[in-house]
């Protein structure tokens, strides 16, 4: 092909999807950055656990499973999403908001 050896084009080819792939990765990092909460200069929602031990739901309620357990005065990132009485922390995983309370200086809605 042209007199370009086929280990060559193969290379190049994997470099250039590299590049791709990199770029594309770049402009999802960019935009959640970007993103935020949603409210210009607010700071992200940050909660204290006021439980001695609380369950962490893959769902906003009881019938969800649960998937991991937080002690008391432990922190969490989370959204100002609550349904049911669940807020959903650290992508989807929900806690009572009832034994959450956010942290001094973040912004929970």
């Amino acid at each position: 092909m042209l007199g370009i050896p086929k280990r060559v084009v193969v290379v190049a080819a994997v470099v250039l999807g590299l590049a791709i792939i990199y770029s594309a990765g770049s402009e999802q990092r960019e935009s959640e950055a970007d993103s935020g909460d949603g409210r210009d200069g607010a700071a992200a929602c940050r909660v204290v656990v006021t439980a001695d031990v609380l369950n962490v739901r893959a769902g906003p309620g009881t019938d969800h499973e649960v998937v991991d357990r937080l002690r008391a005065d432990a922190e969490a990132d989370a959204t100002d999403e609550v349904r049911d009485g669940f807020r959903r922390i650290t992508g989807e995983r929900w806690a009572a908001d009832e034994f959450l309370r956010p942290v001094e200086g973040t912004d929970c809605g």
